[in-house]
């Protein structure tokens, strides 16, 4: 009896639709539920994309203040050598010593970014991962130009853990120094 009933209320409300039109309709309402769904993950992307590109105007500014405002109390750092890590108050520390005694300016020559959330394991969550050309000119007035990857998780609001990659080698290299095993070494 009720599967007739909505039987026939099927028949009056989609009669006048042809199945054309029906299958528009399915697919208008498909495409408007999975965009809906994604507003929230959109807003988070914008937002977190947003933490990391004032975070990397902080580095180039030198301005190790911001830097620190925007590292989450328990954020941990790890590289750019494998075993590196670093937690909140040295990092905020060491750039504040950079800056005072180590860097001129920190340019950013190409920097993008992407977002992605990372739905299982160790590290879910939101991510950030930000590719970049950095100028780097010390006081001394050495320069160095590397390619530098690293990628922040983000936790309301806060950078609550990052990977720092680029080839320390290569930034040496640029600074005149040589790599001789000490077995070549004729001391």
């Amino acid at each position: 009896m009720v599967s007739l009933i909505l039987k026939d209320i099927g028949n009056v409300i989609f009669k006048p639709f042809n199945t054309i039109k029906m299958k528009y309709l399915l697919l208008t309402l498909s495409a408007f539920f999975i965009l809906s769904g994604c507003s929230d993950s959109n807003k988070n992307t914008a937002e977190n994309i947003a933490l990391v590109n004032k975070y990397v105007k902080a580095v180039e500014g030198l301005d190790y203040e911001t830097m620190a405002s925007l590292l989450a109390d328990d954020y941990v750092g790890y590289g750019p050598s494998y075993g590196d890590s670093i937690l909140r108050d040295q990092a905020v520390e060491n750039w504040k010593k950079n800056v005072e005694s180590l860097y001129e300016s920190i340019k950013y020559n190409k920097s993008r970014n992407a977002a992605v959330t990372i739905r299982t394991g160790e590290n879910k969550g939101d991510w950030v991962s930000n590719w970049g050309e950095l100028h780097i000119v010390y006081k001394n007035g050495d320069e160095v130009t590397l390619w530098a990857n690293s990628i922040y998780k983000i936790e309301k609001g806060k950078i609550a853990k990052s990977f720092t990659f680029y080839n320390e080698a290569d930034a040496l290299r640029q600074l005149g120094y040589v790599f001789v095993k000490p077995e070549n070494l004729n001391l």
